[in-house]
């Protein structure tokens, strides 16, 4: 229990502005599927997204990072270096801190690998195994986020607003949600 308490989670997700699920299936009887009552609008996909990275651990849900570029190496590293690195050694000056994340490309690229080499000495790096299922507790905050954010009526028209609303949504997050 002493090991879970020191541990950051962390984890990027992509928010919809019009978020689309996939398939809706409906039973209809035959001669209805031309009825307007058994027809639905949809929207395309591609009308904006925004990608968050976020980390938390029992002591502080951390702020949100909007990520303007697309997430290779050399990004997550800037993150990692600016972000994480400071309130790790922060929290745990002994040295004693452990970091999850899980096997995304930009994690396990070579250049990220090699920063944590140098800095094992003030953190450590959690294993995740190959072909896991994604037990990432921070994958549970992602969900709540955008329940929370298709639950607001009217929806978000641009990425400004969409930006604004999950930032807003993140900072009023349950303390014990994380904890």
């Amino acid at each position: 229990m002493d090991e879970w308490k020191r541990v950051v989670w962390s984890d990027e997700s992509r928010f919809l502005i019009h978020h689309i699920n996939g398939r809706v299936r409906v039973r209809i009887l035959p001669g209805e599927q031309l009825l307007l009552s058994c027809t639905a609008g949809h929207t395309q996909a591609g009308s904006g997204s925004i990608m968050l990275w976020g980390m938390f651990s029992l002591v502080a849900l951390r702020p949100v990072i909007v990520v303007e570029q697309t997430m290779i190496a050399a990004n997550y590293l800037n993150i990692i270096a600016d972000q994480l690195h400071p309130y790790v050694v922060f929290v745990f000056p002994t040295g004693n801190g452990i970091f999850q994340q899980d096997n995304a490309p930009c994690h396990k690229a070579w250049i990220v690998l090699e920063w944590f080499k140098d800095h094992i000495d003030e953190f450590h790096l959690m294993s995740c195994p190959l072909n896991s299922p994604d037990l990432n507790p921070m994958e549970y905050i992602w969900v709540v986020v955008e329940w929370q954010l298709r639950a607001q009526t009217p929806p978000c028209p641009n990425i400004s607003t969409l930006c604004d609303c999950c930032l807003d949504i993140w900072y009023n997050l349950s303390p014990v949600m994380y904890q």
